[in-house]
Formats: C-alpha cells, structure tokens, sequence
C-alpha cells in the first residue's frame, strides 16, 4: 500500500507522466488518464481501476482517453461504468474519450452508450468535466 501511495503522490505532482501502462497527464481540475495498449484486458482494468480509486480518493475528477483502445470486453465495459457512478456519487466528473469504433459497437450492445458521460474527443471531455464543476460550484451555493 506504501508503494501505491508513494505512485500516486508522485504522479499527482507531474504535469505528465507514463506509470505502469498508462500515460498520465494532469490538470488544473482533472486528470487524463491514457491506456497505452491496444487491449483493456483484465489485469490491466483492475491497474486502471486501482489508479482511478487513488484519484478518487483525493477527490480529482478523471478523463479516460481510449484512443488507443481497439479491443474490449463487456466485463470490463460493466467495470468502467460502475467505476464512473462511484466517481459522481462522490461528486466527481469521470468523461471517457475517443472511443473506437470497435469498443463504441460494445458500449452499444450493451445500451452503455448513453448511460456513461463520453466525448468524442479530449478537448470535449475537458469542457465536460469543467462544465460539471461549474455546476457543482453553483449547485453548492443555494
């Protein structure tokens, strides 16, 4: 757990960053994070979940770029959405982004396509997730 801890913290503080399998590029509000391989398999899903439960933990709203992903299971899919609705229980704005076709056909098939907050590109998952804070921000207020 020491060690996890330490990862984090470190990597909190980087502006950019490749941990593990993973790129991590942090901003003001969020953290972008970007599977390196082709492939979400399982271990490394529960890699991306153990990372994205730190950043929870400290309260950092999250963006997972999928650009690089072509091959996905709906295991993992189910995985990500549960992992999304942890986050905006918390208050927290979790945004996938550049889905591929092949795992846009998934996220279809298994009606998830508009359950979870996704964006066609980066740069719109950033206005989500600022957009949403925003929101918070004026909700807190009444």
């Amino acid at each position: 757990m020491r060690k996890l801890n330490y990862q984090f913290t470190h990597n909190v503080n980087d502006l950019s960053t490749t941990i593990m399998n993973f790129k991590i590029d942090t901003r003001e509000k969020f953290t972008v994070i970007t599977p390196l391989s082709d492939f979400l398999s399982d271990n490394l899903t529960a890699e991306l979940i153990a990372l994205a439960n730190g950043y929870e933990q400290n309260k950092i709203n999250l963006v997972i770029n999928f650009k690089n992903i072509v091959f996905i299971n709906e295991q993992v899919i189910e995985q990500i959405a549960a992992l999304q609705q942890e986050f905006y229980y918390n208050k927290l704005s979790f945004v996938v982004c550049e889905i591929q076709q092949p795992v846009k056909t998934v996220f279809e098939k298994l009606e998830l396509d508009d359950v979870l907050n996704t964006a066609p590109t980066e740069t719109e998952a950033w206005d989500i997730v600022q957009m949403e804070e925003i929101e918070r921000e004026l909700l807190s207020d009444e």
